[in-house]
């Protein structure tokens, strides 16, 4: 009970210190989660396919949750025009922007995914390639994957148990080429 009591409160620290927008490495052991919460309430009739997204990250990463409308630690926007996009205010925190337009010509579920994926510290990947998440748009419309390969979800899980150096970003921008200007790869 004690052992349980200490990895909650050390996550709840992490948690708070996250929330002022400071990022730590999560002092918790890897099986301990650390909890992001995510806040739809601008997503529109995207909130769904944030859940969908959420259940994805979940379950790709060791150490990492992600839960709706506990919190703000990312929040979620439905915009017309502009393209989407990830703003990341420090690691586990920022805002998602999923332009309607890009929705209507590439998977939405993988563009949310995708976008996540920036918050939770991923960079681009514009090499074409389907099987990668981060590839993004360079994948072409016929690209549905919404899925982080093995060795995206690792660096993410590395991220969140402090295992993988970084350093602090406090506001990087990612704005993705949706559509692309590159030819997929078949």
């Amino acid at each position: 009970m004690t052992s349980r009591l200490n990895r909650l409160a050390v996550a709840l620290l992490a948690t708070a210190l996250t929330t002022l927008g400071l990022t730590v490495a999560n002092p918790a052991p890897a099986s301990a989660a650390m909890t992001i919460c995510y806040n739809t309430s601008q997503a529109g009739s995207y909130a769904s396919v944030a859940n969908q997204a959420a259940t994805i990250w979940n379950n790709a990463t060791v150490n990492l949750t992600l839960t709706a409308n506990c919190g703000s630690n990312l929040r979620i926007y439905r915009i017309t025009g502009g393209g989407s996009y990830a703003v990341r205010t420090s690691l586990g925190n920022g805002r998602v922007y999923i332009d309607t337009q890009q929705a209507a010509q590439y998977s939405v579920l993988r563009i949310m995914t995708h976008e996540i994926g920036h918050i939770l510290g991923l960079p681009d990947n514009y090499n074409g390639n389907c099987s990668l998440l981060m590839s993004g748009g360079s994948a072409g419309t016929s690209c549905t994957n919404p899925y982080p390969s093995s060795a995206e979800a690792s660096r993410v899980s590395s991220l969140f148990a402090g295992t993988f150096s970084t350093t602090d970003r406090s506001a990087d921008i990612f704005r993705d080429s949706w559509p692309s200007t590159l030819t997929p790869v078949s």
